[in-house]
């Protein structure tokens, strides 16, 4: 346990675009590395090793603080707000 109440605190949510990353599939780009839920609202994004780093410009957007890996077979989650990694 990583002791973060975000992570604690954070439950699944349905994704707003199951298919990919958000920003990436409105601007015509399936480039992305890696995907990222966001556990407050849905958002898909795609990783720091995306070209795009969709993911945490949601984060610094918005401020919602826990992600999960919305790759097949992971359920590790991180928190933007402390920096630590969760499952």
């Amino acid at each position: 346990m990583t002791g973060c109440e975000h992570i604690t605190e954070a439950v699944e949510t349905e994704p707003s675009t199951p298919e990919g990353c958000e920003e990436c599939l409105a601007e015509g780009f399936r480039d992305w590395v890696h995907l990222r839920l966001c556990l407050a609202c849905g958002h898909v994004g795609c990783c720091d090793s995306s070209p795009r780093r969709h993911a945490t410009a949601h984060f610094r957007g918005v401020g919602h603080p826990v992600v999960r890996s919305f790759e097949p077979d992971e359920s590790w989650r991180w928190c933007y707000v402390d920096e630590v990694l969760g499952g």
